[in-house]
């Protein structure tokens, strides 16, 4: 079964199968080991084998697994070859060893990613092949938002198990929001305390009359967050926390009135937010709010450490619709936007924004925000989310900064995937598995030295019309195959991609994501039980604008 999706560089068929047996061991070499207690692990839950450690290559005898680094290779690049010698997968490091078995897990079929033996006596086998493979970028990567509705601890690992199988490496961790904190800060308890649930929860868009009655809520600890970071760290994932600032933050505000524009509104009035949209409440450039998120992400650094994957040096600060009208009226901002000999607010927001990135910046790390932050002057040495289109993107690659492509036309998955009746609360322009996979994340327009600032490219799951994990998996799959396959494979340009031969692997891996329980949206259109009957969405006619 060669079915694999992404699909690797260069595959070459042998004749025979390799078995697995009572007997088959795994060896992993030096600074492979890591990879090597996974792969057991996963194995033996799946199949039942006992899967013994060997202590040298020579033990694997024809019928095992053996791991190891491979100098040679570039970091993530991998080589698999399974012959009568067994299997041997070597990388340019743990990562290239670790995406090299995740090409092994998809070879031995879908009940390879189950988590126990099915019960019945079956072979175990990997087809004779040789596999060479790297990734196009290196930035793969999954935006989560837990804000809007909180996934527990148990659920973001599964989703990292799930980026792992379609080799992504960066969890954008999207836990800040107007409605809902999910992080605990220790020396602001209230952040959690308040701000980690609302009374009530808008269903649908925020057209929609409909109200879910109860409340909704729930945070991470300081452990969790360890424990969710070492667990990417196994995988090779590199999580990137977002606090977002200034604006789309009402449940600090709410937690923490001062915080908020009190010269303008009453800030001891505000809760966290129970509906949809872009709230106008935001932060107030204080001296006050500076030491007030130094102090949040002092602990953000601590939990977050920046030797945890390639990417954990960055910390994304947000930027992201800002509503400036409270900074308008508020004599307090207007004083420091003349005090600081600014233009306007803009500019205002360009301060704070920059503020941060000369914290961040002295602590070894790197800010990243979205395409807004290019508003009133982009920070020095500041990378950008190009969420709005390519146009933030392609300025910022052309003026030096690094690039991480995720326009909202493309790649974001609250979107609806069809323009049928029975799609679960229709979002924005229909985005079909064939579009995402004909995204391509390097405009034509960047030179080949400006392209070498494009990072990579990741996919947005925001989660205001997801109640549940169920909808957070529709909405997600099978789209992120499709983006996974454009962020690793070398593609031809998007006209050209043959997108039958990714809809044949693709029955393959349907088998694969049912083994993992997935609940995906079908070919055929959504489940009974995955529409969602009278709630409103978010339908825009018309092509959508590419920015």
């Amino acid at each position: 079964m060669t079915e694999l999706i992404p699909k690797p560089r260069s595959v070459v068929a042998g004749s025979g199968e390799v078995r697995l047996t009572a007997h088959s061991q795994i060896y992993a070499g030096t600074a492979a080991e890591g990879v090597g207690h996974w792969l057991c692990a996963v194995l033996r839950q799946a199949t039942g084998l006992p899967l013994r450690e060997g202590r040298e290559l020579d033990d694997t005898g024809g019928d095992g697994i053996g791991l190891q680094i491979d100098s040679e290779l570039a970091p993530e690049e991998y080589r698999l070859v399974s012959d009568s010698t067994g299997v041997l997968i070597e990388g340019g490091s743990a990562a290239g060893v670790f995406w090299g078995a995740q090409a092994l897990r998809q070879l031995l079929g879908p009940d390879a990613y189950r988590r126990a033996p099915l019960g019945r006596d079956r072979a175990w086998a990997v087809p004779y092949v040789t596999i060479e493979d790297s990734p196009r970028f290196r930035w793969r990567g999954l935006m989560l938002d837990v804000a809007r509705h909180f996934m527990p601890k148990d659920g973001v690992l599964r989703y990292l198990d799930l980026m792992a199988a379609h080799k992504l490496n960066v969890f954008h961790f999207h836990l800040t929001d107007d409605q809902g904190w999910r992080l605990e800060i220790e020396r602001y308890p209230k952040l959690t305390e308040i701000g980690s649930w609302r009374a009530r929860t808008k269903f649908g868009h925020r057209a929609s009359p409909l109200w879910e009655e109860k409340p909704h809520g729930g945070y991470y600890t300081r452990d969790d967050i360890r424990e969710i970071v070492a667990y990417a760290a196994e995988r090779h994932i590199s999580v990137v926390p977002e606090i977002d600032i200034p604006g789309h933050s009402q449940a600090a505000i709410a937690a923490y009135p001062e915080l908020g524009n009190t010269d303008v509104i009453d800030t001891t009035s505000l809760t966290v937010w129970d509906t949809w949209g872009i709230s106008k409440n935001v932060l107030a450039p204080t001296d006050n709010t500076l030491r007030f998120y130094e102090g949040v992400l002092e602990e953000v650094l601590d939990l977050f450490p920046a030797d945890a994957g390639e990417f954990s040096s960055f910390v994304h600060i947000g930027g992201d619709e800002c509503l400036k009208d409270q900074w308008r009226r508020s004599p307090t901002a207007q004083q420091r936007i003349e005090a600081l000999g600014l233009g306007d607010e803009d500019e205002l927001q360009s301060w704070f924004i920059r503020h941060f990135d000369n914290w961040l910046t002295a602590r070894g790390r790197r800010l990243i925000g979205w395409d807004e932050i290019l508003q009133g002057g982009l920070a020095p040495g500041a990378a950008v989310s190009s969420w709005r289109g390519y146009d933030g993107g392609i300025t910022a690659a052309r003026t030096g900064h690094d690039v991480v492509m995720c326009p909202e036309q493309q790649v974001y998955l609250d979107h609806r995937q069809h323009d049928g009746a029975d799609e679960p609360v229709p979002i924005g322009y229909v985005r079909t598995l064939e579009d995402v996979y004909r995204f391509e994340p390097v405009p034509p327009e960047l030179t080949p030295e400006e392209a070498r600032h494009v990072l990579g490219a990741q996919v947005n799951v925001w989660t205001e019309v997801m109640e549940d994990p169920a909808r957070v998996d529709y909405q997600t799959f099978p789209r992120l195959a499709a983006f996974a396959e454009v962020a690793w494979s070398s593609l031809p340009a998007p006209a050209e991609r043959d997108f039958a031969d990714f809809e044949h692997r693709m029955t393959a891996h349907y088998g694969r994501l049912d083994a993992l329980g997935v609940a995906y949206r079908p070919p055929a259109g959504p489940r009974p039980w995955q529409r969602r009957p009278g709630v409103l969405g978010r339908p825009i006619d018309g092509p959508p604008p590419i920015v």
